[in-house]
């Protein structure tokens, strides 16, 4: 049976990305037979060049993607060069939760609020600092350069990259390679910055790599943080895509290839600058220079620390207003609190919550169950260990979604399948999945080989060595994938947009939403429970592996230590 989840897997996650990928090109070409189209065509690509505005997007999708991305790991990598080993211990994971927990458009409805001309830090800083009684005229969010749009990728990548540096830090002798540094003369941040992050950056690439690629193509943050006129490229391919004229299906084919193209074109750029990154590396030193970039080091830690303050600020705000009554400008707090917005749960909340508690439950055991399976088939022999076989599984979060997600959804229409909760628990899978298999494979690795080994010559069978030892070990892991993969599910928008067809209501769509609109309450306790549903996750995570095994000596369910 086991050897059945390595083709399950390729069927139910491999494929279909690869079956939308080969339906987007198919489209961008003019053939869509589901809609009566057939190619081989170029009207699509004429449409999509007359789109107003199209080298802006472009160009602002390539530019707040690689510029958040850049600034996101550079100041990851100063914070984690000024606080070691104070980062090696529990606090920092704890201090990052929140920011890790949230989801991107919850952040994204908390930074609005934050930065908006009416926002909170512009009514701190009133009257009494800026003179203004009512809000100014200043485009501090959805601005046409897209810094807003950057600001709030940086705000929510860098705690997913500082936390993975931390991880790829623990490997290493850091401690060794410093001695031996200053031994031969280096300054600290010279051994921080020749030695020490470039071989931490080796280790994490691929984030690195799925962190570019969604920056580049986010559809969430840009609708809420981003310009909308020209929007950038994957908001305009959305738009497209949901347009009533069926149509419009067919540029908007052309756009997700052309997003495809885009996200190829910034892996170059950044491989490129991993390239120069190296040379300069390996030359400095060579040239006898013994100082490193202290000073950028320094900026990029207060960087990292204002990018904290901001997301905690914004999870703040999102809380405040939330319960808020009335709170006119420029007054820094609101004159009274209410609990209408959430006394009223038929408004507009009630029915987005359950579903996404429902999907997200549904999504978290269905990845879990296929990468224990995945693992566990690895362990029997069923199927390689190959580094081909994790690119397959991690190739959704390579490609921008709305790359092959528009080929998903057509394949779906040519197929008679209707939109609903199950088409949507099947698009979240692809992308909680991959997640799911990267938290659980190294504890998964790491457990000790004689613990089913014992078992196995005490006649315990595989499927017994599987319940009643590595299971219950590993589930510490276990709990923590589990709320990885609900926080995935929750954040998924176009996921949902697409393949729900507007029947199927969550809480990052409605935060979407509402976000645009002029009700700020109902906005904030969509986000508010948006952010609280993964946080609980990550809480029950770490509570419960203590309670199941209070009562065992040495068994803490947290797998290899």
């Amino acid at each position: 049976m086991i050897r059945l989840v390595p083709p399950l897997v390729a069927l139910a996650i491999v494929l279909p990305v690869l079956a939308g990928l080969a339906g987007t090109l198919a489209a961008a070409f003019g053939h869509l037979p589901a809609l009566g189209f057939t190619g081989p065509s170029l009207d699509p690509w004429r449409d999509l060049a007359a789109l107003p505005g199209l080298g802006r997007s472009l160009w602002l999708s390539l530019a707040t993607g690689l510029g958040a991305t850049a600034l996101a790991l550079l100041a990851a990598m100063a914070a984690a060069a000024a606080l070691w080993p104070r980062l090696s211990s529990g606090a920092a994971a704890r201090a990052l939760a929140p920011l890790l927990a949230a989801p991107h458009a919850a952040m994204a409805v908390g930074l609005a609020f934050l930065l908006a001309p009416s926002g909170w830090l512009a009514r701190l800083a009133s009257p009494w600092a800026t003179g203004w009684q009512r809000p100014p005229d200043l485009a501090t969010v959805n601005d046409p350069a897209g810094l807003a749009l950057a600001a709030g990728l940086v705000v929510k990548e860098l705690p997913f990259l500082l936390f993975v540096l931390i991880a790829a830090l623990r490997q290493l002798p850091v401690a060794q390679a410093m001695a031996e540094g200053r031994a031969l003369g280096y300054r600290p941040a010279a051994v921080w910055a020749f030695l020490i992050l470039p071989q931490a950056y080796r280790l994490i690439r691929l984030p690195v790599f799925v962190t570019l690629a969604f920056a580049v193509s986010v559809v969430d943050m840009a609708i809420l943080l981003g310009p909308a006129t020209p929007p950038p490229m994957a908001v305009a391919v959305m738009r497209w895509m949901v347009a009533p004229d069926p149509a419009g299906m067919l540029p908007a084919a052309a756009g997700a290839v052309a997003m495809l193209g885009l996200t190829a074109l910034a892996a170059l750029a950044w491989l490129a600058g991993e390239r120069l990154a190296g040379m300069a590396a390996r030359a400095l030193p060579l040239a006898g220079r013994r100082r490193g970039p202290r000073a950028t080091l320094a900026a990029g830690a207060a960087l990292a620390g204002l990018a904290w303050l901001a997301g905690i600020a914004a999870l703040a705000v999102l809380a405040l207003w939330s319960v808020a009554g009335r709170w006119r400008f420029p007054d820094p707090l609101p004159a009274s609190l209410s609990a209408a917005a959430w006394a009223q749960p038929a408004a507009g909340w009630g029915e987005p919550a359950l579903a996404t508690l429902g999907i997200g439950a549904a999504v978290t055991l269905a990845a879990l169950a296929l990468a224990i399976g995945w693992l566990e088939a690895e362990d029997r022999g069923a199927m390689p260990r190959a580094r081909w076989a994790v690119a397959l599984a991690v190739l959704p979060l390579l490609l921008p979604q709305v790359g092959f997600l528009y080929g998903v959804t057509a394949s779906a229409l040519a197929l008679g399948l209707p939109g609903g909760a199950a088409a949507v628990i099947w698009a979240q899978l692809l992308f909680a999945f991959p997640y799911v298999l990267i938290a659980l494979s190294g504890p998964w690795r790491g457990l000790d080989p004689r613990l089913p080994a014992t078992a196995a010559a005490l006649g315990a069978g595989p499927w017994r060595r599987l319940f009643t030892v590595k299971l219950p070990v590993l589930a510490g892991p276990l709990m923590a994938a589990a709320a990885i993969g609900l926080a995935v599910s929750v954040a998924q928008y176009l996921p949902t947009l697409l393949l729900g067809a507007g029947r199927v209501a969550t809480l990052t769509t409605e935060a979407v939403t509402l976000a645009t609109g002029v009700d700020r309450r109902l906005a904030a306790v969509t986000a508010v429970l948006q952010a609280v549903l993964p946080m609980l996750g990550f809480a029950l995570a770490l509570w419960l592996p203590g309670r199941l095994f209070a009562n065992r000596r040495g068994l803490i369910g947290r797998g290899a230590a």
